[in-house]
């Protein structure tokens, strides 16, 4: 089954997220990181996916901070230049409250995990270096170069395509060579945004599937 519930911050601040919870056994947690799109079809989808994998798989409105409700439609116009300026210019720390709000969410599921995409991905990143998780997984999280100097207190998997404009791969390499400790996974032929079938100018069918059957092992090892 899938809902929507209300959680509230550490600050007070409350905010929408959507809940998938596995039809039998539930293995454990997992926050899901929004791209800078808000919580789309999309990202429910990947709440589903990992719900019927046996993960109780929450994504906080990360935007509702500035507005409830908030989704911008995938598109090279108008909406897609307003998500960047606000993921750009976003409050990460308040965005990072507000994913540990909805990891406490799931807590009782057994350990917590995360996994980002994009805007979400570098959110990953910081979460595993600046808060408890069990593991995290970062999908082409282009901003993660900026935090290269940050450590995490968890295992962490990353993902990113080798025809990725927004983390290519000279920054990708002297990442790698700061933290050889994170289990990078370089996907051929894939540019950024591969996961999202969305967006059949980005979506990358044999990159997904692989970082996603990658991202499950991962997440069992972690996770259970």
């Amino acid at each position: 089954m899938d809902h929507a519930l209300r959680l509230t911050a550490r600050d007070g601040h409350q905010l929408d997220a959507y809940l998938a919870r596995p039809a039998g056994h539930i293995r454990g947690g997992l926050v899901i990181a929004q791209e800078m799109y808000g919580v789309t079809d999309y990202l429910m989808s990947v709440c589903n996916h990992f719900a019927a994998r046996g993960y109780l798989a929450i994504a906080p409105a990360l935007y509702d901070r500035k507005q409830r409700d908030l989704v911008l439609a995938y598109d090279e116009g108008p909406q897609h230049n307003t998500a960047q300026e606000l993921f750009n210019n976003w409050d990460w720390p308040a965005a990072l409250e507000d994913l540990d709000s909805a990891k406490a969410a799931v807590a009782d599921a057994g350990h917590v995990g995360i996994v980002g995409f994009c805007f979400g991905g570098s959110l990953s990143w910081l979460a595993a270096c600046r808060y408890r998780y069990a593991c995290a997984v970062a999908y082409y999280g282009s901003d993660m170069p900026k935090y290269a100097d940050e450590s995490p207190k968890c295992p962490v998997q990353a993902h990113v395509g080798d025809r990725d404009k927004s983390f290519p791969p000279d920054q990708v390499a002297a990442f790698r060579a700061k933290h050889p400790e994170v289990d990078f996974r370089i996907h051929p032929g894939a540019p950024h945004g591969f996961d999202n079938p969305n967006r059949p100018a980005r979506y990358h069918a044999e990159a997904c599937a692989t970082a996603r059957e990658q991202t499950l092992e991962f997440l069992a090892r972690y996770l259970g």
